[in-house]
């Protein structure tokens, strides 16, 4: 039963039920969790960018990005990859099951600083399933913001995430949608760009680099050659913001796991910017 000194303790694990899920692609499945007691699930707040902690009771706990937008409260939306005991657990789960959840936690993006600039979103492969909380964040609050560009790079067209969804938002007007893959192979219905994901710049217009803002997310190799793009675009190096999700284990940095001198990507991140990964270069 959810009470006031729960709700108020985001150490305090709570019911959540799996309202819906679906297979994105091989091993990747998209969660909607609700929590069971219905004004905690519309009263649970978080930014774009932050994380919760998921538990399956005699299995385990870790952590997950949410890729849900708190413009849009009462649910939940998860992409989850099946890498171990605790996913495979969570993928034996039915629609109605209850799960456990506890947080936000995490700084998430910088949206006072990003309003009223032109937006850059940069995603590969599974670091779309974070960043698209800040794209429909972005979208759902479209007058607050500048052009927005979303660029996202699979390895070919079959891994593509949210690829139904991602394809209508290229019919709208407020949005430019570049997509990529490394390699097409037989796809011959696939009618994007093939290269990866820095390719894509090409086609971006002429930006004021003082009015643009970037967040990227992506596999370790991509953020190098990513930020060298942004660099040459001239955008403030404060300004591209990363989410390294990928380091935490316990979320509450008490494992140590994700500890860099004396930052810890699961309290000081998961989200930072290029100018801090300057003093830590082992971030990225």
């Amino acid at each position: 039963m959810q009470t006031a000194d729960t709700a108020d303790n985001p150490f305090q694990p709570e019911p959540a039920r799996i309202v819906r899920h679906y297979n994105l692609i091989k091993d990747h499945r998209f969660f909607q969790v609700r929590f069971v007691d219905m004004a905690r699930a519309m009263s649970f707040t978080y930014n774009p960018g932050q994380f919760i902690m998921l538990s399956v009771p005699g299995v385990g706990e870790a952590p997950f990005s949410i890729s849900s937008t708190p413009s849009r409260p009462g649910i939940l939306e998860l992409g989850i990859r099946k890498v171990g005991r605790l996913t495979d657990a969570l993928f034996q789960k039915k629609d109605n099951d209850i799960v456990y959840i506890r947080g936000p936690y995490g700084n998430g993006f910088k949206i006072d600083q990003m309003r009223g600039k032109d937006i850059i979103i940069v995603a590969g492969g599974l670091g779309v399933i974070p960043l698209r909380s800040i794209l429909y964040y972005v979208l759902d609050n479209r007058d607050q913001f500048g052009r927005l560009f979303f660029l996202y790079g699979a390895r070919n067209p079959d891994e593509i995430l949210f690829k139904d969804e991602f394809f209508q938002l290229k019919e709208r007007e407020d949005i430019e949608c570049l997509y990529t893959v490394d390699r097409v192979g037989d796809h011959k219905d696939w009618s994007e760009h093939e290269g990866v994901v820095t390719t894509l710049f090409q086609y971006l217009p002429e930006m004021d680099p003082k009015r643009t803002n970037a967040v990227v997310c992506g596999p370790p190799v991509m953020y190098k050659f990513v930020i060298q793009e942004l660099l040459k675009l001239e955008v403030p190096k404060n300004q591209i913001q990363m989410t390294l999700e990928r380091r935490m284990k316990c979320g509450v940095g008490k494992c140590g796991h994700c500890v860099l001198d004396h930052l810890y990507t699961c309290i000081d991140g998961p989200v930072f910017t290029y100018w801090d990964t300057l003093h830590f270069r082992e971030l990225i």
